[in-house]
């Protein structure tokens, strides 16, 4: 029985969308602020895209810096940032959308540790919307560490 994908708690999100995942690294490859791209577990059977962000866009207390994405056939989505610092402490925050007991389909999960989650509202779930919105956060975050 297939899970009915306006129920929030149906299971899983389905298969991984390789051809997004492959529009998603295409992009990102041309970003100033991604340093490189890989596939999990490779090119050839994509589950997950690590971008790595430039660390040298940061203060020096930020140490690393990467987005982990997955979209699925569905068009559940999960986009995870996280920074390590030089303390070894992590600051992270989530995009998703996905089938979940916690909160709508559609939510995020605050920073600084990803933990509690909101509900989510964007004006489109376009893989490429999507994807504007968490550079254009990440953008916003590395302001704000440049302005404490």
């Amino acid at each position: 029985m297939k899970p009915d994908p306006a129920d929030s708690n149906s299971g899983s999100p389905g298969p991984p969308d390789r051809q997004t995942l492959q529009l998603l690294d295409r992009n990102l490859r041309t970003e100033a602020l991604i340093v490189e791209t890989e596939f999990d577990p490779d090119t050839y059977e994509p589950r997950l895209l690590h971008a790595l962000v430039d660390a040298g866009q940061y203060p020096e207390t930020v140490v690393a810096t990467r987005v982990d994405i997955r979209w699925f056939t569905t068009g559940d989505f999960s986009f995870h940032y996280v920074e390590t610092h030089q303390d070894d402490s992590r600051w992270e925050c989530r995009w998703d959308r996905h089938p979940n007991p916690h909160n709508a389909r559609l939510h995020f999960h605050q920073p600084p540790t990803a933990v509690e989650a909101t509900d989510l509202s964007l004006s489109s779930r376009h893989p490429l919307d999507v994807y504007s919105t968490v550079l254009d956060a990440i953008e916003g975050r590395i302001q704000s560490l440049w302005e404490d």
